[in-house]
């Protein structure tokens, strides 16, 4: 895997007319975009088969969490789009996560189904406060080996705890890790943040970055500068 196929640009703004320019801009620097709720919802699927067609991939994270029926059919829908990578909520239990992975295979072209574990703007004081018991460290490592044994392709997880994923579940899958954000740069309402050096070097596969690549002057060149820590961190791993 390529360097800048790890880094994935997640266009957190409100439309496509925020959104296309920032990915033209990044041009060749990057080849994979990140759709979340915010866009999706402005902008619906063509949005997503417009990036398609453009040639870029699409993670298209919209963390599935219903009845086992209704995650399949959503996850149906979003393969025909032709996504590379989708999020569900591995909280939403083996059932409904098997669901998601048995829809995924039956696609021509089936998508990475990402289980996401605890969302890194949590603290352990906010998982006491909605009734999870132990800490961030040990809810992650419960709801990634659920959904291992569901299938899941890869897991979404901050790289504070992907060293330990690594170290309980061993190689084989994906760890996409959000939070990310290079030195000196702000942490923003992330809880649990990380440089890119420390998320490769704990064994994250893929690295979401937003703020610090929409915000910069020259988008392209701090998608760069980003993949080139990618590619000294693991020729160092």
């Amino acid at each position: 895997m390529l360097a800048k196929d790890r880094l994935i640009v997640a266009l957190d703004v409100p439309g496509a007319t925020q959104a296309l320019p920032i990915v033209h801009s990044i041009g060749e620097a990057a080849t994979t975009f990140k759709v979340g709720k915010q866009l999706f919802t402005a902008e619906g699927p063509q949005l997503v088969r417009d990036l398609i067609a453009s040639g870029r991939k699409v993670f298209l994270d919209l963390k599935y969490h219903d009845i086992p029926n209704t995650v399949a059919a959503a996850v149906k829908s979003a393969s025909e789009l032709r996504v590379t990578m989708l999020t569900v909520h591995a909280s939403g239990g083996s059932k409904m996560l098997r669901a998601a992975v048995e829809a995924a295979s039956q696609s021509p072209h089936p998508p990475l189904v990402l289980a996401v574990t605890v969302l890194t703007s949590l603290s352990d004081v906010d998982l006491q406060e909605i009734g999870v018991s132990g800490n961030v460290l040990t809810q992650v490592l419960r709801l990634g080996a659920l959904a291992r044994s569901a299938g899941c392709g890869g897991l979404v997880a901050s790289a504070k705890e992907a060293r330990e994923l690594r170290r309980e579940l061993g190689e084989g899958f994906a760890i996409v890790t959000p939070g990310v954000r290079p030195a000196g740069t702000a942490a923003g309402d992330q809880a649990r943040v990380v440089t890119p050096t420390d998320a490769i070097a704990a064994g994250a596969t893929h690295l979401v970055v937003g703020r610090p690549i929409l915000e910069a002057t020259d988008p392209a060149k701090a998608a760069a500068a980003i993949v080139a820590e990618i590619e000294r961190a693991a020729a160092a791993d």
